[in-house]
């Protein structure tokens, strides 16, 4: 549903944006739009997004698409809000209709800000730091986008620029599915997660397994009566280690590696003296972008059968929660070859290397649009307690999307 955020929305009364008193000291949402990426990082992260479904109380993205929105509109740019989800906002923006078409995408939304050691909304920045929740992950990266954006408008480019910024990526990433349903389309695309300035064309997917193990309850004296779900369990993550050399036994991925698995969470059992009735273990599997998510009920399933026929535990039921898959780009593609230029050209050493989270990047690939991601601040410093970007990292990198992004619109690249 397409909405309008206008100065009587219910948000937050926001901030304003202080650069040392020049033209960027202005409020960030009655006054003009800040004129570079670093100002519009600060005036982002100044305001609150926590994604509500992460954590309670979190304020979500409506007070951000407004601001977002409003610099947009101040650019001539093409704007509609679209409201993915009860609360849960997307800004869209298209400039252009024929030639090449470039999608550059980020998410507005954070994850929470309970344990943070800074102040959550920017009041520790420096000159060189951008300190505050979502800095790093990834509102450095949307200021990027906008600030090409805010270019492409004053250049007025030639072909079709299409600016995406959604909602609820941190959870269920809600808004990227609403925009893939909506019939998104473009050449290629650039998702600005943080990677510290390399060009990233794969990432691993994942799926997370419920492994419920059944025993019977009894006195820790009758051992003739009862079956010990957790033994149970362990036994089965014991064999499991098995699944390690069966991921290593194969070629790597030359970005990503091997695949990988871990047990999240583990709980069971009510008492020392009471054989524990029931266990449920939570695992996780990282996979290739050539695996399927298939392979790893697949593995669970034949153990399973060998723990059940041996007696150790009375039923084990799997149940298949979240699913996402990898995703990958020949390093070969104008896009990987066209931000590695634009590195080079603007005095970085041109990196290619493998993301270890998985992204809304692999959405788009799944409909054809191959995306990377390329943006500032280390993944490390993501959902950190003290997270930050550094402001040298966020001028070069919208230096670099700006001219690739030029470069491909005009047919130079």
């Amino acid at each position: 549903m397409s909405v309008e955020l206008n100065e009587n929305s219910q948000v937050n009364e926001s901030p304003v944006v202080d650069s040392g008193g020049d033209s960027n000291t202005e409020s960030v949402r009655t006054g003009g739009a800040p004129v570079d990426a670093v100002a519009m990082t600060q005036a982002l992260v100044s305001i609150p997004s926590v994604n509500p479904s992460i954590e309670a109380g979190g304020d979500a993205e409506e007070a951000i698409a407004l601001v977002a929105s409003g610099w947009l509109r101040e650019w001539g740019w093409d704007v509609e809000v679209v409201e993915c989800g009860p609360g849960r906002f997307n800004v869209s923006a298209v400039r252009g209709d024929a030639g090449p078409s470039l999608l550059l995408n980020g998410h507005l939304d954070t994850v929470g800000i309970k344990g943070m050691t800074v102040a959550p909304f920017g009041d520790d920045s420096t000159d060189d730091l951008i300190v505050g929740r979502g800095s790093c992950d990834m509102k450095a990266g949307v200021a990027i986008v906008l600030a090409t954006a805010r270019l492409a408008a004053l250049q007025d480019w030639p072909g079709r620029l299409h600016i995406l910024l959604t909602g609820d990526e941190e959870h269920s990433s809600l808004g990227m599915q609403v925009a893939v349903e909506s019939g998104l389309r473009a050449d290629m695309a650039v998702v600005t997660e943080p990677t510290s300035l390399a060009v990233m064309p794969a990432h691993k997917g994942f799926s997370w397994v419920k492994a419920t193990f059944q025993g019977r309850a009894a006195h820790g004296s009758r051992p003739d009566v009862g079956v010990d779900a957790v033994r149970a369990a362990s036994r089965f993550l014991i064999v499991m280690d098995q699944l390690d050399e069966k991921m290593h036994s194969g070629p790597a991925h030359p970005l990503l590696g091997h695949g990988s698995w871990h047990v999240g969470t583990m709980t069971g059992g009510v008492a020392p003296s009471v054989y524990p009735e029931q266990c449920e273990v939570v695992m996780e599997r990282r996979t290739l972008p050539s695996e399927s998510e298939e392979d790893f009920m697949t593995d669970l399933r034949a153990e399973v059968d060998v723990l059940v026929q041996a007696g150790h535990a009375l039923g084990v039921h799997l149940e298949q929660d979240l699913m996402r898959p990898g995703s990958d780009v020949d390093p070969g593609h104008p896009v990987v070859t066209g931000l590695l230029a634009a590195c080079e050209a603007e005095g970085l050493e041109p990196r290619v290397e493998g993301m270890t989270a998985w992204v809304d990047a692999a959405y788009l690939n799944l409909i054809g649009i191959p995306a990377v991601c390329f943006g500032p601040g280390s993944i490390g410093k993501a959902h950190s307690a003290d997270e930050d970007v550094p402001v040298s990292e966020i001028e070069a990198g919208a230096r670099v999307l700006s001219r690739f992004a030029r470069a491909f619109l005009t047919g130079d690249a």
